[in-house]
């Protein structure tokens, strides 16, 4: 076992996908070291080897990983520049026919269009806004308002645009670089259910850590 004093600098996303189900160090964080030739080394180290097929979860703390590194490099020197924690979510890679893609997207297309237009029903009626039209183009214009009058021709068009400039999306254009507010919402659910499954899996002793046994890290090589 050769001793090593070069640093390595590892750098882990909180939550990696993996298809195989022998695990390496190069799955789950990339890396950096002066030593070009370690590099090729410790992406193949293995890691975690999954037991069982089916899509399956596993939380590993980083110190498991230096651990399992000083192993075959004792002398080498590691410095984490990512997450504390990392889920390893494995998933058997299934490519669906375009059929179902089609289906999906059309069936949350309708879905989301049938819930908006609702809300906005909901809301004009909630409000009685097309009494108050009524009652503000007949005092403007001194004739009684048919329904459709200007003042509903514009709020439909200002609604269409207040929606596309809140979301910053329409098709596949955005109007500015920033994320929407849909995105955002995305970030903050995925954040929230990853701390979840952290705790969830430290609170049980699930967590592949140092000095803690279990059965899937002892099956490592």
């Amino acid at each position: 076992m050769a001793v090593n004093h070069d640093t390595v600098y590892l750098k882990g996303d909180r939550n990696v996908e993996v298809q195989k189900m022998d695990v390496t160090l190069g799955d789950i964080v990339s890396m950096e070291c002066s030593n070009k030739e370690l590099i090729p080394k410790l992406k193949t180290l293995k890691i975690l080897k999954i037991p069982n097929q089916g899509k399956q979860r596993f939380v590993i703390s980083i110190l498991k990983i230096i651990a399992c590194i000083h192993e075959k490099y004792p002398g080498l020197e590691i410095q984490n520049m990512g997450e504390q924690d990392i889920i390893i979510t494995y998933e058997e890679q299934k490519t669906p026919p375009m059929f179902m893609h089609v289906v999906k997207t059309a069936c949350v297309a309708l879905i989301t269009f049938c819930g908006a237009a609702f809300s906005i029903m909901a809301f004009n009626n909630d409000v009685a806004t097309a009494k108050l039209f009524s009652q503000i183009y007949e005092y403007v214009t001194g004739s009684t308002s048919d329904g459709f009058t200007i003042l509903e021709v514009t709020y439909s068009i200002g609604i269409t645009i207040g929606i596309l400039v809140f979301f910053n999306h329409f098709g596949k254009k955005r109007f500015t670089v920033d994320p929407t507010p849909m995105e955002v919402q995305m970030r903050l659910y995925e954040n929230d259910i990853q701390t979840t499954l952290i705790e969830d899996a430290s609170r049980r002793e699930q967590e592949l850590d140092v000095g803690k046994s279990n059965h899937i890290s002892s099956h490592r090589n």
